[in-house]
């Protein structure tokens, strides 16, 4: 072949890539959220979305709805459909210069599960795991589980697949997520949708965006510290540069004597690809999922967060705050786990501050928490019994999601009284009596002005308890279950743990004893 015949060649595939990629782009494309398998929220208004050429109109079709949009000059598409009613499989059609078509697609409930490493715990980590997969045959109960992305800006898409619930499936998934499911599609008789996104070890200011951390004086130090994961770094570059300049010079003289090769520098680590960059995890697996209608979410993290509780209390309402903005469907219910009893120290504090920071998300409406104090491993800060867990998650569900009459929280104080040398603690969520497993109510402490606490003794009238102890005269202060891996035993007759607690508002004394 002449040269000119191969230029013109060369220029004719040029041509032909240009087109075809042309034509890919012209094809109506769906997220990987609208896919096979699918569970699309009912009552409500959902949204269909995708990418097609600029001014291409689409049309979609499921039930008896039917909508059409028009690609944007940036070849974005959206349409909203519903509302929609319980059931399924249905097929959903979406119909532009091509067509596609979604099978198996049902309609219920959805809710977004997420958090750090408790909440991606798999179901084959927990109590009984072998029994619990075999016996994971739900057809109806789908889930979907976000690949783990970093970014430095929102985005669009997100990796993931729906699956059915079955013993070769579940296995791998949110054991949290999993049975919270299992345990509302009981209650409710409809197809569930859980879409997991988690990320083991990660701070909540990964989890919140950029424009909510910059727009409070408090998250300055937050923002500092996430710019100081990244400073070193062409440093260390130009170090690695250096080194690995000097490794190919002793390289090849060892080469050339015959002498062993000396082993190469190692790359170093990248920071942007840290998980606890602030807003990173925000960005690209939060963002991507905020089209997609959904009825609430659930939360198990905090752990990372342990070591600035008082930050916590404002940080994390911020980020539920954050969510709810980002998703625009007003206050949906915002469930969370309180950190569990752990440590073989069980008198470090911060743990029970940022139960307490916790606790006060509770300001916020249609929020709930499952309390964990009872449940978790000394030894073990991943306990196993998610089962539990994920069953207080769906009572809280159940009564503040769905409005149904049920018990889903334990005791939780409301206020106190001094009376003589004792002091009454008033409680919330009792109905109709406490259930202390033991003899006497473990884990009180009360304190007089000396602001030392002592171990103390209570009696139960009703929904009151009595405090006291022998060794204080004139107290002024109680705490509950106020340690890291407190002896704690107090319940109402519905068998849920009160939440720890303390009366005081000594925050120098968060962190001693």
């Amino acid at each position: 072949m002449s040269g000119f015949c191969s230029r013109k060649f060369v220029v004719v595939m040029l041509e032909v890539a240009v087109l075809a990629a042309g034509a890919a782009r012209a094809e109506v494309q769906l997220p990987a959220l609208i896919s096979d398998g699918m569970v699309l929220q009912q009552g409500v208004k959902v949204n269909i979305w995708g990418a097609a050429a600029p001014g291409e109109r689409v049309s979609v079709t499921l039930q008896d709805q039917k909508a059409s949009g028009v690609a944007n000059g940036g070849g974005e598409w959206k349409v909203q459909l519903g509302p929609l009613r319980a059931g399924g499989p249905f097929t959903l059609t979406v119909v532009g210069k091509n067509t596609l078509t979604v099978h198996d697609v049902l309609v219920g409930e959805v809710w977004i599960c997420s958090g750090q490493s408790n909440m991606a715990m798999p179901v084959s980590g927990v109590n009984n795991a072998q029994d619990e997969i075999a016996r994971a045959d739900y057809p109806t109960l789908r889930l979907f589980t976000v690949r783990r992305e970093l970014a430095a800006k929102p985005q669009r898409e997100a990796t993931g697949y729906w699956v059915r619930t079955r013993p070769d499936t579940v296995g791998d998934f949110s054991a949290a997520a999993y049975f919270f499911g299992r345990e509302l599609q009981k209650a409710l008789n409809v197809p569930i949708g859980l879409i997991h996104t988690s990320w083991g070890g990660t701070p909540a200011e990964a989890w919140t965006s950029r424009e909510t951390l910059e727009s409070d004086p408090d998250f300055k130090s937050i923002l500092e510290a996430g710019e100081k994961l990244i400073s070193p770094y062409p440093k260390l570059f130009d170090d690695y540069n250096v080194q690995l300049a000097q490794w190919r010079q002793a390289s090849d003289q060892a080469e050339a004597e015959g002498a062993p090769v000396p082993i190469a520098p190692a790359l170093p680590d990248d920071p942007r690809r840290n998980p606890h960059r602030p807003a990173s995890l925000f960005n690209a697996m939060i963002m991507p999922l905020i089209n997609y209608a959904m009825r609430g979410a659930i939360w198990y993290q905090g752990e990372s967060n342990t070591s600035r509780a008082v930050q916590y209390r404002k940080l994390f309402p911020a980020m539920i705050r954050d969510w709810r903005r980002v998703w625009g469907e007003g206050d949906f219910p915002f469930l969370f786990v309180q950190l569990a009893n752990y440590g073989i120290t069980p008198s470090m504090l911060s743990w029970p501050a940022t139960r307490e920071a916790q606790a006060m998300a509770l300001a916020l409406p249609k929020t709930g928490m499952a309390v964990t104090i009872d449940i978790g491993d000394g030894g073990d800060i991943h306990p196993k019994n998610k089962q539990e867990v994920g069953y207080r998650l769906a009572l809280a569900a159940e009564g503040i999601a769905y409005g149904m009459d049920v018990i889903y929280s334990g005791p939780v104080y409301e206020s106190m009284q001094v009376e003589g040398d004792k002091i009454r603690l008033r409680f919330k969520y009792v109905y109709g009596g406490f259930g202390p497993k033991g003899p006497q109510v473990a884990g009180l402490e009360i304190a007089g002005e000396d602001r030392k606490f002592v171990r103390a003794q209570a009696t139960m009238e009703g929904d009151t308890l009595l405090v006291g102890s022998s060794s204080v005269a004139h107290p002024v202060a109680v705490r509950y279950a106020w340690a890291m891996n407190p002896s704690c035993n107090l319940y109402n007759r519905a068998g849920l743990p009160a939440a720890p607690f303390r009366t005081d508002d000594w925050d120098d004394l968060l962190y001693v004893r």
